[in-house]
């Protein structure tokens, strides 16, 4: 599992090493700024800020037709979603903008040391190996008996999901219709560590129907994956290995590009 655990805190490996990015680049700017001046400390702090806020924006537009129906979603950071190549001109021109022309050079120190801290954190934290699909007996919400290794016929979408992740509740609604409507995929939800009747009062007061539900009591899917938190989505190919992981809360956009890069290999 590409993620990173920090005590009780989980992270992605894609959002750790941003933050580790982030921190080099703000540190770096702030030592610059003993020699240069207060201006180019703020000039770092609003360049973050500006870069995030192009990133996102730039991701939004890239996907508008689907922010379009629900556009106070754009406003949700913490599904990830963020376009980095919008946020170079906006950024540039900040620069030249910001500092007088004699601080431009110093500015591409901090720059450099962010990127060589997020490059390294990607490297380091994200994990090369594909896990095959576990050959393990899972008990269906029919009462029913599902062996996920026995007439696998793939690509698959795992969702490690339970009742009482917030997260896991904020995506169910969207994940269930992307299930419905997704013709060249299987979508798994396996619960974690719950029994059926809480499982059934949470779907009937939600009114959700997920389809194909396993209990997984003892949590072996966590462990197999090595997941390190709830939610986690599994992208899994018709070979049965594992190709991409997504933890935390996924947005639509997310999930449609990562089935649509899984199906077209």
């Amino acid at each position: 599992m590409n993620a990173v655990g920090i005590g009780p805190l989980v992270f992605s490996s894609e959002r750790f090493a941003a933050i580790l990015g982030i921190g080099a680049f703000l540190f770096l700017a702030v030592l610059i700024a003993w020699r240069l001046g207060r201006r180019f400390e703020s000039w770092a702090f609003w360049s973050v800020a500006l870069a995030v806020v192009s990133a996102r924006l730039g991701h939004v537009l890239e996907h508008l037709s689907t922010f379009a129906q629900e556009p106070l979603r754009a406003l949700a950071f913490w599904q990830g979603g963020f376009s980095w190549p919008w946020a170079v001109i906006p950024l540039a021109a900040f620069a030249v903008w910001r500092l007088p022309r004699r601080h431009l050079p110093w500015a591409a120190a901090p720059l450099a040391a962010g990127l060589l801290a997020w490059a390294v954190t990607l490297q380091l934290t994200t994990s090369r190996e594909r896990p095959t699909l576990p050959e393990t007996q899972f008990q269906q919400m029919t009462g029913e008996a599902f062996a996920l290794g026995d007439g696998f016929e793939g690509p698959l979408v795992v969702n490690l999901w339970a009742t009482w992740c917030p997260p896991c509740r904020r995506e169910m609604p969207m994940m269930a219709e992307v299930a419905a409507e997704e013709d060249g995929v299987t979508f798994i939800f396996a619960n974690q560590g719950e029994e059926m009747a809480e499982i059934h009062r949470y779907l009937d007061a939600e009114e959700l129907n997920l389809g194909l539900v396993l209990l997984d009591r003892e949590q072996q899917l966590t462990a197999h994956y090595d997941a390190l938190g709830l939610p986690v989505t599994l992208f899994i190919d018709a070979q049965g290995d594992l190709v991409r992981s997504h933890l935390g809360e996924i947005s639509r956009e997310v999930l449609l590009r990562n089935i649509a890069e899984m199906t077209s290999g």
